[in-house]
């Protein structure tokens, strides 16, 4: 079963062998995790989300129309992300609440952390769409095109999106330094 696609695997879960969806919880559950911790900065709600998507994977896995599963369990972790801050009222607030988890082990680390913390606030001052597609593509090394296939855009346009993000992104860096 381990030698099977990510794609044969959810064809075997969306026909009821949900035995098989372990295989790919290990295969991709660090990767939303770490995708919702980019995004939130909070390991106890990327956690939460991470179990919901797998939930929600399994709850509607009939939906799976044989694409990309990669894109397909991102989009849902995305959709969950989007609906978990959508309760609060704007953006500012939101990214208010979360806190700011990081330790100090050793004096050395205080640098590459202050430099860390002025990205992390670099990257709130982006839009929700611009820092998705910064954290999707140069944080989680996922390709344009399936980010496109994950947004419902086009490869191109990703690109060029990505690249005016990142622009931003060292913009706002910079003005914070």
């Amino acid at each position: 079963m381990k030698n099977l696609t990510d794609e044969e695997l959810m064809i075997l879960v969306s026909n009821g062998n949900l035995d098989v969806m372990s295989i790919l919880f290990e295969r991709y559950h660090i990767k939303i995790f770490n995708f919702l911790l980019k995004m939130t900065r909070d390991r106890e709600i990327s956690q939460d989300i991470t179990q919901e998507v797998f939930y929600k994977a399994i709850k509607y896995r009939s939906s799976y129309k044989k694409g990309k599963f990669s894109s397909w369990i991102y989009t849902i972790a995305r959709n969950i992300f989007s609906d978990h801050y959508q309760s609060q009222k704007t953006v500012a607030q939101r990214f208010e609440n979360i806190e700011y988890k990081i330790e100090q082990k050793e004096q050395d680390h205080i640098e590459i952390k202050e430099t860390s913390e002025e990205l992390y606030r670099a990257l709130n001052q982006l839009s929700k769409t611009d820092k998705e597609l910064v954290v999707m593509n140069r944080y989680q090394g996922i390709k344009y095109q399936e980010i496109a296939e994950i947004t419902g855009s086009t490869a191109g346009a990703v690109k060029t999106k990505v690249h005016r993000a990142i622009h931003k992104l060292k913009d706002h860096y910079l003005q914070n330094i």
